[in-house]
């Protein structure tokens, strides 16, 4: 299997076909919880990313990046540790939102994020946030959608 193959080969969230716009979100696991904040869709990661734990990231980014136009924001505030599976977590997602007319933005001004995104030649690619933008405590809440409301 080729290198962009493998960027598209499908998760089990993928073959869920209950709600194929993911008006609702998957519940939140311990590295990784959905949020509507305005316009975004707020993916929070948490914790150590790595070979064992990137799946339960890629389920939240799968049901955010499956609707037209995504806005996403992938929240690396509170990681302790990301490696080349997170990378390749994000390139996928990234790739899955470009292909929707949408956009895939991460949050992050950790040093070790940065030095990560410089040497896999992806800082062009994830420029990072320091914060969400417009972030409103009253405008951002587990779950909300603007398609259910």
């Amino acid at each position: 299997m080729t290198p962009d193959a493998d960027d598209r080969a499908p998760y089990p969230t993928e073959d869920l076909a209950t709600d194929p716009l993911r008006r609702v979100p998957p519940p939140a696991n311990a590295h990784a919880r959905t949020r509507r904040c305005g316009a975004f869709t707020v993916v929070e990661v948490v914790g150590e990313i790595d070979l064992a734990t990137a799946a339960f990231v890629a389920e939240h980014l799968d049901a955010a990046t499956a609707r037209p136009e995504p806005d996403v924001l992938v929240d690396l505030r509170r990681v302790d540790f990301f490696d080349c599976s997170g990378l390749r977590v994000l390139c996928r997602a990234e790739t899955r939102v470009r292909e929707r007319g949408g956009r895939l933005r991460i949050v992050s001004d950790a040093p070790r994020i940065l030095r990560l995104l410089r040497g896999a030649g992806l800082l062009g690619r994830f420029a990072p946030l320091s914060g969400v933008p417009g972030e409103d405590p009253s405008a951002c809440s587990p779950g909300k959608d603007d398609d259910t409301t």
